[in-house]
C-alpha cells in the first residue's frame, strides 16, 4: 500500500515538474518575443526610422500598445509604413499586418519590398471601409492620422463603427494624435493638424469600444496648442488612447 502511494506521489511531482517547464519555456518565448528593445535595436532599420522613434518614444509606444507574436494588426493611415513596420517586427513571421491608407505611396510600396515587412500587405481602401477583406482582428492602430479624416470625405462614425467590427472580441485599438484645445474640437484638424483628446475619445467610443487607457509619455503641458504641428518652436503635445471590442 505505502509502496503505491509512494509511485503516485512520484508520478504527480514529475507531471506538475513537467507542467512547470512547459509554462516556464512558453513564458521565456514570450518574453523573447515581445523583445521590444531589441526589436528597435536591429540592425536593418534605417536611421530615418531611428529619428522618429525618438520624436514618439517607441519603446513606450510599442509597450503601451502590447503587439503580440502571431497576432493580425491593422495599421490605419499607414503613410510611408513606419508603424507598420514596427507592427511587423512585433508580431513575427506567424503574424500578419495591413498598411491602411486611401491612396498608394511610393514610399510604402518602396519599404514593403524589405525584408522585414515581408508579412504586410497595403490595403488600399477608403477610410469609411478600412478593413474589408481581412480576417478578424487582433489589433488596430491609428498613429497620428485620424484627425487628417476630420477634413477629408470621411465619415467618422462610419469608419469607427467599421474598426469595431473588424475586431475580434476583446481585440484592441490603440489611438495616438496631436492635442487640440478642448473648445477646438474636431476643428483644426486641417489647421493645425489636431484634434481635441475628449473629442477623439467620444467619437471612438460612440461606435461600441470601451476606453481602457491613456498614456502620458508624449504629453507636453506647456504647448499652447495653437501652433501648426510641423511649425511648433516647442514638443507637442500628443496623446495616446487605449480602447478595446467588449467581449
Amino acid at each position: 500500500m505505502a509502496s503505491t502511494v509512494f509511485r503516485r506521489v512520484i508520478a504527480a511531482c514529475c507531471v506538475l515538474t513537467l507542467t512547470l517547464a512547459i509554462v516556464q519555456a512558453a513564458e521565456a518565448t514570450a518574453v523573447q518575443a515581445q523583445d521590444y528593445s531589441a526589436l528597435l535595436a536591429a540592425p536593418d532599420r534605417t536611421d530615418a526610422d531611428r529619428q522618429t522613434d525618438k520624436r514618439r518614444d517607441a519603446l513606450k509606444l510599442l509597450t503601451f500598445t502590447g503587439p503580440k507574436t502571431g497576432w493580425l494588426v491593422l495599421d490605419m493611415g499607414a503613410g510611408a509604413g513606419y508603424s507598420t513596420e514596427l507592427m511587423s517586427r512585433a508580431v513575427g513571421p506567424t503574424g500578419k499586418v495591413w498598411g491602411q491608407d486611401d491612396k498608394r505611396s511610393e514610399k510604402f510600396e518602396t519599404r514593403l519590398k524589405t525584408p522585414a515587412m515581408a508579412n504586410v500587405a497595403g490595403q488600399i481602401r477608403p477610410y469609411n471601409d478600412p478593413a474589408a477583406g481581412l480576417p478578424p482582428l487582433d489589433l488596430v492602430t491609428f498613429f497620428f492620422a485620424y484627425h487628417d479624416t476630420t477634413y477629408m470625405d470621411v465619415d467618422r462614425s462610419k469608419m469607427n463603427k467599421a474598426l469595431f467590427d473588424a475586431l475580434k472580441p476583446g481585440g484592441i485599438l490603440v489611438v495616438a494624435d496631436h492635442a487640440a484645445r478642448p473648445e477646438d474640437g474636431a476643428n483644426v484638424g486641417k489647421t493645425y493638424h489636431r484634434i481635441a483628446e475628449a473629442t477623439l475619445r467620444s467619437e471612438v467610443e460612440a461606435a461600441g469600444f470601451k476606453f481602457v487607457a491613456n498614456a502620458d509619455f508624449l504629453r507636453n503641458p506647456e504647448d499652447p496648442r495653437t501652433t501648426i504641428v510641423f511649425h511648433s518652436p516647442i514638443k507637442v503635445d500628443e496623446f495616446v488612447l487605449k480602447f478595446q471590442k467588449p467581449m
